[in-house]
C-alpha cells in the first residue's frame, strides 16, 4: 500500500486566521481615515543618533523581572540582550536561531537552515539542538520543553515584521518565573496598536532567487480598541543549489488590544505554514587532524549540496506491502498556530498578571542526513562484497556461492567508473505532531520597601512520532548528486534505486507532559541605591509514554537484496512508561546603582532542566527510568556579577560567570543507532558588549565572551572540553549615519571571530576557527521609501560549524562529511513605511 507524506496547502485554521486579518484590516483602514495624519515616515531610528542613545538609556525590559511593567535594563540585576526591529534587520539573522549571534556567550549553528538550528549557551553541555534556550512569544513559552529529537525551540518561530524587539535573558531570574529555563530565553514582543496608525510594506529579493514579501499595519480600531495585522510569504532556491525550492511558505499574524483602566488586554494569532529544506554534511577535504579543512574535488562547499531532484521523491519501506512516499522538500518544516491572551491589571494596588497560549503544529523532519566519508566506488564495492560473502542468509540464497565482482550503474543510466567518489546519505523521515497549552498567573503588591511576587505556572503538552531512520542511499559525492545501483555476480543485490540500507529505527511513540510550579519572590529596595531580590519555586513534572517495540523484517522477503534486509518494524505491542519528578529552584542576587545610568550586580541561582520524553524513550524500561542514579534530573547552578552603563558616549554591559552542572543526559544518532550517556560539567567566563560613539551617527560595538568549561562526572570524557563551544568569540560592528541633503545613508558592517571548538565529546573531531565579514546600506529615498542592501559571509569564508555528527571518530586525513558555512549571499530589500 502506497502512502504519501501530508499535503503542505494552506491550513484551515490559517484561512480563519486571513479572514480575521481581513475584518481587522478593514477596520484599522476606517480608523486611519478618521485620524489626523501621521508625519511622514523616516529610517528608523539611528543606534547611534540622540534618539537610539537615549532608547537604549531607557529601555525596559520584562522578561524576568517579577512586575509585568518590566524594568529598565540598565537597572536589572541580571544579564540580558535587547535588539529593537532595526539592530535585527541590521544583523541580517538567516534563521531565528541565527538572532543568537546578537547575543555574547551563546552560539548557533545556523547552517542547516530555518530550521534544526543548534544553539550553545556559555558553557551549558549540549551536543545538539538547543536544550538550554528556550523562545517565547510575549513572555510565554511556544512550547514548554525546548528540545526533543528532532524539534528544537527555534524550530516553532519565524521572525517577521510584526515582531517589535526581542529580549534575550541569560540565567538569572528565569530560573523561577515562566518555564524555568536555566540557560537562555528568547522573548519576542509582538507590535500593537497605537492611536497613531501605521504600517510597512517590504519586498526582498536575494541570492537563490529569493522572493520575499512582508507587510504589517497598526492602528485603534474603536475607543480604548487597538490592532495589528501582518505577516510574510517567501520563496527561494536557497544559497545550496539542490535543484528544488529550499524555502516556501508564509505566516500571518493578528493581535486585538483593549485598553482598560489600570490595564490591558490583547489577545493574538499566528498560523504559519512553512516548509524548510535542511542541509546537514557534505563532502569536503581534512588535513592535519581536521586543522585545515578545504574543498573537495568538484564540490563548492559554500553552495553544493548532495540533494537533487533524483532523490527529491523517496520511498520508505514500512513494512512487507506497505511503502510510504516523502518530499526532500519538505525539510524540516512548521505548519502551526498559536493562539495567545496577555492580561494585566492593577486591581487596588494589586499588579495582577495573567499570560496563556495554545500551540497546536507539525514539526516534520524528511532530510538527508550523511553517513560515512567518502571513498571511491572501487573500494565501496570491495567493502560490499567482503560484507555480502559474510552474510550466512545471503549466502544461502546464492546457493554458497561467494561473490567475487560487482557492478555498480547510475540509477539514471550508464556505468560508473571505479575512480568515482561516492558517499552513503540516509534519507529520514520523521513525523512529529506537538500540542500544547501554557498559563502563567501571577500577582505582584508593594509592601513598604519590598515588592512581594507570587505566581503558577502550568503547562500540558504532548508529541506524537512516527520515525524511520536508516534508509542509506549510495550515491556520488558531487553537487546534485546522482543515485547508483550495485549487483553482485552471485545475484546479490546491494544497492536497488540506490537504496543501500534499511531503516534501523521506526519506533511509533505517543508521549504527554504536565507541569506545575509555583514560585514567590520579594524584591527590596533598601535604598535608592541598593536592591536585592530573591526567590524560591516548587516544579512537579509528570510523564508518560507509550513507546512501540520494534522487530525487524525483510520487506520483500529474499535474503539476495540485501539493503532492506532487517527492517526496523513495529511489532504491534507497547511499552508504557511513566515518570514523576519534583524539585526546587532559587534565585538571589543583588544591584547597586554607582550612578543614575551604571551599576554593579551579584546573583546566584540553581535551576533545573528535567528529563524529556526522550530520556524515556532511551531507557527502555521502567526499572530505568526509576534509576535516578543512571536518569537524573539534571541540576544547574550559576553565579554571576556584573557591570553596566550606558551614556551618550559609551555603553558597556560585562559580567563574569561560573556554572556547574551535574546530570546532564546526551543522545547521538548515529549511522547504526543511538548512543546514550550521562554527564556533568563546569565553566567560568566572560562577556562582554560595548559601544561607542564618538562622533554624531557613528556607533562601535564589540560583543563576545571568553569561557573555559570542561566535563565531569563521567570518566569517558572527564577534562575534556564542552563540546561545540569556541573558547573565544567577538563580533565588532561598526555603523555609521550620514547625512545626503534631506535624508540620510547608514553604513555598516559586521567582523566575527568563532574559535576553534571540538565537534563532540571526546574531543576527536576538531572544528577550525573562521572569521566571517557581513556589510549593509540602508538609503533613505524619500519620506516614505528605503533601500536597504545587506551582504553575508563576503569573504566566502570556508569555516565550519559542524563535524559528522553520525560518526563517532575524529575528522583525520583526508575525504570527511562535515557542515559548513552558506556561501556569500546578497539580499535588497525596498519598504514603503505609511
Amino acid at each position: 500500500m502506497n502512502q504519501s507524506a501530508p499535503s503542505r496547502s494552506a491550513s484551515p485554521q490559517l484561512s480563519a486566521i486571513a479572514l480575521a486579518v481581513l475584518a481587522l484590516s478593514l477596520h484599522c483602514q476606517v480608523a486611519a481615515q478618521e485620524t489626523t495624519a501621521a508625519p511622514a515616515a523616516t529610517v528608523q531610528a539611528d543606534p547611534a543618533g540622540p534618539a537610539g542613545v537615549q532608547q537604549e538609556i531607557q529601555q525596559v525590559v520584562v522578561t524576568g523581572t517579577a512586575s509585568s511593567s518590566g524594568t529598565r535594563k540598565i537597572d536589572a540585576a541580571f544579564s540580558i540582550t535587547t535588539a529593537t526591529e532595526e539592530q535585527l534587520k541590521m544583523a541580517a539573522p538567516s534563521s531565528t536561531a541565527d538572532i543568537m549571534k546578537l547575543v555574547p556567550g551563546a552560539y548557533a549553528e545556523p547552517t542547516g537552515g530555518q530550521s534544526g538550528a543548534n544553539i550553545q549557551v556559555r558553557g551549558f553541555p549540549s551536543g545538539s539542538d538547543s536544550p538550554f534556550v528556550s523562545v517565547q512569544m510575549n513572555g510565554n513559552p511556544i512550547y514548554p520543553v525546548p528540545v526533543l529529537s528532532f524539534f528544537e525551540g527555534s524550530s516553532s518561530f519565524r521572525l517577521d515584521d510584526t515582531i517589535e524587539r526581542v529580549e534575550v535573558l541569560r540565567g538569572g531570574p528565569s530560573t523561577i518565573y515562566s518555564v524555568g529555563q536555566p540557560g537562555a530565553t528568547m522573548n519576542f514582543i509582538m507590535k500593537k496598536g497605537t492611536d497613531t496608525p501605521e504600517g510597512s510594506l517590504r519586498f526582498t529579493v536575494g541570492t537563490g532567487n529569493l522572493r520575499r514579501f512582508d507587510g504589517v499595519y497598526s492602528g485603534k480600531i474603536a475607543e480604548n480598541w487597538y490592532g495589528m495585522v501582518g505577516g510574510f510569504y517567501r520563496v527561494t532556491d536557497g544559497i545550496r543549489k539542490s535543484g528544488f525550492p529550499a524555502d516556501d511558505g508564509g505566516q500571518l499574524s493578528a493581535s486585538i488590544t483593549r485598553k482598560l483602566e489600570g490595564g490591558e488586554l490583547t489577545i493574538y494569532a499566528r498560523g504559519t505554514d512553512d516548509k524548510n529544506a535542511f542541509y546537514t554534511g557534505l563532502p569536503l577535504i581534512s588535513a592535519n587532524e581536521g586543522r585545515s579543512i578545504s574543498a573537495f574535488p568538484g564540490f563548492d562547499p559554500l553552495t553544493g549540496t548532495l540533494m537533487s531532484n533524483e532523490m527529491r521523491h523517496f520511498t520508505v519501506e514500512a513494512a512487507p506491502g506497505r511503502t510510504l512516499d516523502y518530499d526532500l522538500g519538505d525539510g524540516r518544516g512548521l505548519k502551526s498556530t498559536l493562539f495567545g491572551v496577555d492580561f494585566q491589571q492593577n486591581l487596588n494596588g494589586w499588579q495582577v498578571s495573567n499570560k496563556f497560549n495554545h500551540f497546536n503544529g507539525d514539526l516534520n523532519t524528511i532530510a538527508m542526513f550523511t553517513g560515512n566519508n567518502p571513498l571511491s566506488a572501487a573500494d565501496y564495492l570491495q567493502a560490499a562484497i567482503a560484507s555480502a560473502n559474510a552474510n550466512p542468509e545471503a549466502l544461502a540464497a546464492a546457493g554458497g556461492v561467494r561473490a567475487t565482482s560487482g557492478t555498480m550503474s547510475w540509477v539514471k543510466g550508464g556505468a560508473v567508473s571505479p575512480n568515482q567518489q561516492v558517499v552513503q546519505a540516509g534519507l529520514w523521515a520523521v513525523e512529529k505532531k506537538l500540542r500544547s497549552s501554557t498559563n502563567e498567573f501571577r500577582v505582584s503588591r508593594d509592601i513598604g520597601a519590598h515588592t512581594v511576587t507570587a505566581g503558577a505556572y502550568l503547562a500540558n503538552y504532548s508529541s506524537r512520532d512516527r520515525w524511520f531512520l536508516g534508509n542509506s542511499h549510495l550515491m556520488s559525492a558531487t553537487p546534485q548528486a546522482s543515485l547508483i545501483n550495485v549487483r553482485l555476480d552471485n545475484g546479490v543485490v546491494v544497492a536497488n534505486n540506490g537504496k543501500d540500507g534499511n531503516v534501523f529505527y521506526a519506533p511509533v511513540a505517543s508521549y504527554d507532559g504536565d507541569n506545575t510550579a509555583l514560585y514567590i519572590a520579594d524584591e527590596w529596595r533598601i535604598s535608592d541605591r541598593i536592591k536585592l531580590d530573591a526567590g524560591v519555586r516548587r516544579e512537579k513534572q509528570r510523564l508518560n509514554a507509550s513507546i512501540s517495540n520494534l522487530g525487524t523484517v525483510d520487506p520483500d522477503g529474499n535474503p539476495l537484496t540485501l539493503y532492506n534486509n532487517g527492517t526496523s518494524v513495529p511489532t504491534g505491542s507497547y511499552t508504557g512508561l511513566e515518570r514523576d519528578d519534583s524539585v526546587n529552584s532559587f534565585t538571589v542576587g543583588g544591584l547597586m546603582k554607582l550612578t543614575k545610568d551604571s551599576s554593579v550586580f551579584v546573583r546566584a541561582n540553581q535551576g533545573h532542566t528535567f528529563i524529556y520524553f526522550d530520556d524515556m524513550r532511551n531507557a527502555g524500561t521502567q526499572e530505568v527510568l526509576n534509576d535516578r542514579s543512571r536518569v537524573p534530573t539534571p541540576k544547574v547552578k550559576q553565579f554571576e556579577v556584573g557591570y553596566k552603563t550606558a551614556n551618550p558616549l559609551y555603553s558597556a554591559y560585562v559580567n563574569a560567570f561560573f556554572t556547574d552542572f551535574t546530570g546532564i543526559s546526551f543522545q547521538q544518532i548515529t549511522t547504526t543507532g543511538v548512543l546514550y550517556s550521562v554527564s556533568g560539567s563546569k565553566g567560568k567566563g566572560v562577556e562582554f558588549e560595548l559601544a561607542l560613539r564618538p562622533l554624531a551617527g557613528l556607533q562601535l560595538q564589540l560583543s563576545g565572551n571568553w569561557q573555559d568549561s570542561e566535563y565531569k562526572d563521567n570518566p569517558a570524557i572527564d577534562g575534556n572540553t564542552v563540546q561545540r563551544q569556541p573558547k573565544f568569540q567577538y563580533r565588532f560592528s561598526p555603523s555609521y549615519r550620514i547625512p545626503v541633503g534631506d535624508y540620510a545613508m547608514r553604513l555598516y558592517g559586521t567582523y566575527s571571530r568563532i574559535g576553534s571548538r571540538w565537534a563532540d565529546q571526546a574531543n576527536q573531531q576538531y572544528l577550525p576557527a573562521y572569521e566571517t565579514l557581513d556589510l549593509g546600506v540602508l538609503a533613505e529615498l524619500g519620506n516614505n521609501l528605503e533601500l536597504r542592501i545587506s551582504a553575508t559571509n563576503v569573504t566566502d569564508e570556508l569555516g565550519l560549524t559542524e563535524g559528522n555528527s553520525r560518526l563517532t571518530s575524529g575528522n583525520g586525513t583526508g575525504p570527511i562529511n562535515a557542515r559548513p558555512l552558506f556561501g556569500r549571499a546578497v539580499e535588497a530589500s525596498l519598504t514603503y513605511r505609511f
